[in-house]
């Protein structure tokens, strides 16, 4: 391997442009090349990096310079590029969800094992320092019991954002608030508050009628520990407000708010508390009101860490394997709306409630 740990990107659509700047600025990490089936798209992002463009995975897998690909695919394409990538002895970072499908997040998990490769995710609003100043405090014990755990995501998207790839329009493609924009969210309740023991859900069209797709979610949550939450999801509520994530116990409450932590407070007051009410960047945009209005800050951290982690032969910061109880609870919460009940996890795939 060379002493920089060479990166190429599948897929040069809305996200690529994150991930290529993270990887520029990532130490110990370049950019080799970006990959698209789509000619066009993939010579001018190649242009503006100065890097190579392939126009299909098996040309950018025959690169040895290559040693981690970044899949920004289509979210229903993810299962095939990261098999073939694992097969091919590459490390990889998926793009948030990991697949449509717990058999195909499963397979993905083995196919990574048996090469040997590391597999992450990119659901990088766990890396922030207030999200990470949260689990520890309950880790740590700081919020007594779990009352309650909600996330409140009110943004906005155009109808031109849906129609303007095809896939940004079908359900069974990934696409709709649940799991393209909301994902993130309940990746933050699960990896705070744990897994979900139950949930009900509604899902509705509020602003985007001729797009088959749910463009507002209502969900409740029982986690497993006893703990009850709340998601408000929407992509039709103009002008776009940042999410706020709120965690309660009986000894203490912490809402983050975009990436800021907005409140923080305990029974026990101790001395690093003064610091962490000063986490965050209230003028960082994150996603409110456009599909690339936020920085990649978050995501540089996710490949650093993947990074560092090939050079030592650990555990990434976000193992698939971690994101896939939040799959599981979001694709319960299509379930529980196609059905009109509640809904108790475990869950088997269901393909049929992709439907709209």
């Amino acid at each position: 391997m060379a002493e920089s740990l060479g990166f190429g990107i599948l897929g040069a659509g809305l996200v690529a442009p994150l991930h290529a700047n993270a990887v520029r600025d990532a130490e110990g990490c370049r950019l080799v090349g970006l990959c698209d089936v789509d000619r066009g798209r993939a010579d001018k992002l190649a242009s503006k990096y100065g890097v190579k463009a392939y126009y299909s995975l098996d040309d950018m897998l025959k690169d040895p310079d290559v040693d981690v690909v970044n899949v920004a695919l289509p979210n229903h394409l993810h299962h095939d590029a990261v098999v073939q990538c694992a097969e091919a002895g590459r490390h990889v970072i998926v793009e948030k969800p990991p697949a449509m499908s717990l058999r195909e997040t499963d397979d993905m998990i083995e196919a990574c094992k048996r090469a040997g490769v590391r597999f992450g995710c990119t659901v990088q609003s766990r890396v922030r320092k207030a999200i990470q100043a949260t689990k520890q405090a309950i880790s740590s014990g700081r919020f007594g019991r779990l009352l309650h755990a909600d996330a409140y995501m009110k943004w906005f998207r155009t109808t031109e954002y849906y129609r303007s790839d095809e896939w940004r329009s079908s359900r069974r493609s990934g696409a709709g608030v649940t799991v393209q924009h909301a994902f993130h969210y309940i990746d933050l309740l699960q990896y705070l508050a744990g897994p979900a023991a139950r949930v009900q859900a509604r899902m509705v069209n509020l602003a985007h009628p001729s797009v088959r797709l749910e463009d507002t979610l209502l969900g409740f949550i029982d986690f497993a520990n006893g703990a009850q939450g709340v998601i408000e999801a929407s992509t039709a509520l103009w002008p776009g407000t940042d999410v706020r994530i709120e965690i309660n116990g009986t000894d203490g409450t912490a809402i983050v708010v975009g990436e800021r932590m907005a409140t923080w407070k305990f029974r026990d007051e101790r001395p690093e508390d003064e610091q962490i009410r000063t986490y965050g960047n209230a003028s960082q945009a994150t996603a409110a009101g456009g599909p690339t209005d936020f920085g990649y800050a978050d995501h540089q951290v996710v490949i650093q860490d993947m990074a560092d982690a090939v050079r030592t032969g650990r555990e990434v910061i976000i193992p698939v394997a971690s994101v896939r109880p939040s799959l599981e609870m979001a694709l319960a919460m299509y379930q529980s709306a196609a059905r009109n009940c509640p809904v108790e996890l475990p869950v088997k795939d269901d393909d049929s409630a992709l439907d709209w």
